[in-house]
Parts: C-alpha cells; structure tokens; sequence
C-alpha cells in the first residue's frame, strides 16, 4: 500500500490526485497548498509535514517551476519517493542539484511529468519509427502553440524569475523532449526568441532549428500567439512519413488527436503517397501511465526509463542552447 501527498494543488496537482486514484494500492494521505483544501485527505499549508510523516512515501510536486527543485531535493533527502511535473525547476544546474540529492538517496525513485511521450499517438509512431519499416528519419517539424489573454499577466508564468522562461519552458519544452526521443542529442542550434505581442518578462514565440551528427534536422516553432491552439508533429523517413496532429489535453483544445502514416512504394523522385492510413484517439490515458510506471518502479525496484533526470538535464540543457542563441 503507497500513501501519497501532493504538494501544489492547482490545476496539475487535481491532474495527479485524479490519477493516483485510479491506480490500486494506492491512497492520499496529504495536500499541501497556499489555500486551504477540501477532500478525503489532510490539508497543511507546510511541506515539512509531508516530509516527516514516515507513513507517505510518494510525493508529487505539482507547484510552480522555481518552488520545485527545492521540494524536490528536501522529499528525496526525507526518503521519499518523488515524482515532480516538468521542468524539474528553472535551469540545467537546478536539474544537477537534483540529480544529487538523487544519487545520495539510491533507494528513492524519482520521475519528472513528460507525459506526451505517453500519448499513445507518441507511442505508435515511435513503435513505427524503430521497425524501421521506413528507413531513417531525415526531418521532424513541430509546431505547438497556444492562446492566451489578458489574465496571464497575473500568473507567475508571465515572471521569469518564477517560471524561468516563457511559452518554450511552458509548452515547447514538450516537444524538445519528443525531438530528443526521436534522434538523440542535436550538436547545432539555431533560434529566434521574440516578444513582439504581449510585452512580458518572458518570450511569446521561439523559432529554432536543430541538427545531429547524422545530418537530421528537426524544426519548432513554440507560441502563445496562435490564436487557435494546435499541436502537430512531422516525422518524415526515407520510404514515409507519420504526422500527428491534434491532442487529446484536459482542456479539449486542440484538436482530435489524429496520426496519419503514409508509406513510400517508388524511389524519389517519383515517390507517391496514394495510401494514407489515419488513426484517431479518443482517450488520453498519459498522466495514469505515468503514475502507474512510477509505482511499478517503486514496487519492482525497476530504474525509471521514461520521465528520467537524464533526459530532463538533455532537454534543460537545450533550452539554455536555444536563449543563448537567441539572444545572440
């Protein structure tokens, strides 16, 4: 039996209770939030209860990104198991310090929310991508994007000593961490960084573009001035290519979630595309996957694969790489 607390309890942290309760064995026993809280758990407005209480161990920290390495450091030096949304706080070196309290406390899991890489939209064309049906990828193009209104000004998003950045740690972060997934670590970056709109502390928009050693390019675009909120992943082979557009999100925004794959029968350059096959999702099962795993690692004594603090630090590090570039 797991008795979990939730530190943060906003919109992420009513995402992890929904979850946490779906997965047998396991209970709530805490909630800490600025606010006080109603529910069939105890409320404290201080962390330091959570950490003493030897009857939790799992802890989710669901707060703004500059409280989260802290909370972090101090639940894995209270022996407890973490599992914190993304980023795991505002920068590569906050990452590293977590890293630390992680290798000083080897019995304690820890995983960090990337979730789309869950979205089974994700998981079948990485199933595809590595048959190898279609040879290897030569480009991916992520476009991600949203609206906001005059109520963000007001949210510690829009502060960067609070959130660490704009829309690209908010939202881009995602498919940085999907770019990665699909090809490795890029040894080239070229970005724009622009905040033409909104006139905040933090960037609107971010353009960049990035190369690996084996010559694949991979595109984003990260916005909060698409007016009309879209998700859409390209990933183009040799003999076909697989687009995902649409996501199935809390908000319901964004679109069906829908992957088209289309395979190549001539060589280039007379390549035809007269067959599409498209699936639709309809279900986003992605935050109970990532609680279910995160158990089954704390129960198996398995190392946590997806949602790890390496792949955190890679996708960290290339959001440092795109500002500094785009400030340049």
């Amino acid at each position: 039996m797991h008795k979990a607390a939730i530190i943060g309890y906003g919109k992420m942290g009513k995402i992890r209770k929904n979850a946490i309760d779906l997965i047998p064995g396991c209970s709530i026993g805490w909630v800490c939030d600025d606010s006080p809280v109603e529910g069939d758990f105890n409320y404290t407005y201080d962390p330091g209860v959570i950490f003493e209480d030897r009857e939790v161990d799992m802890v989710f920290v669901c707060t703004p990104n500059y409280l989260i390495k802290d909370l972090v450091v101090r639940g894995l030096d209270a022996q407890k198991h973490v599992f914190c949304e993304k980023p795991p706080g505002i920068s590569s070196g906050q990452v590293l310090d977590i890293i630390g309290a992680e290798q000083r406390n080897p019995g304690c899991k820890l995983m960090i929310g990337f979730n789309h890489r869950r979205h089974q939209s994700i998981l079948d064309a990485k199933e595809l991508v590595d048959s190898g049906k279609f040879g290897k990828i030569l480009w991916l193009r992520g476009r991600y994007g949203k609206s906001v209104d005059q109520n963000f000004y007001s949210t510690w998003r829009a502060r960067k000593d609070l959130a660490g950045s704009g829309i690209l740690m908010d939202q881009g972060i995602h498919m940085l961490d999907l770019f990665l997934m699909f090809c490795g670590q890029f040894e080239e970056v070229k970005s724009f960084c622009s905040n033409l709109y909104w006139q905040l502390d933090v960037e609107d928009n971010v353009f960049a573009i990035f190369r690996n050693k084996k010559g694949q390019v991979a595109s984003l675009h990260s916005t909060m001035t698409q007016w009309r909120n879209l998700f859409s992943l390209e990933v183009f082979m040799e003999k076909g290519y697989i687009t995902i557009n649409g996501l199935n999100t809390p908000s319901q925004t964004y679109g069906k979630e829908q992957m088209t794959v289309a395979e190549n029968r001539t060589k280039a350059p007379q390549a035809v595309w007269t067959e599409e096959r498209r699936i639709t999702y309809f279900v986003d099962d992605s935050f109970k996957s990532e609680v279910s795993d995160f158990v089954r690692c704390i129960d198996n004594n398995e190392a946590v694969c997806t949602g790890n603090s390496l792949d955190a630090l890679k996708v960290l590090q290339l959001v440092e790489r795109i500002y500094q570039d785009g400030s340049n």
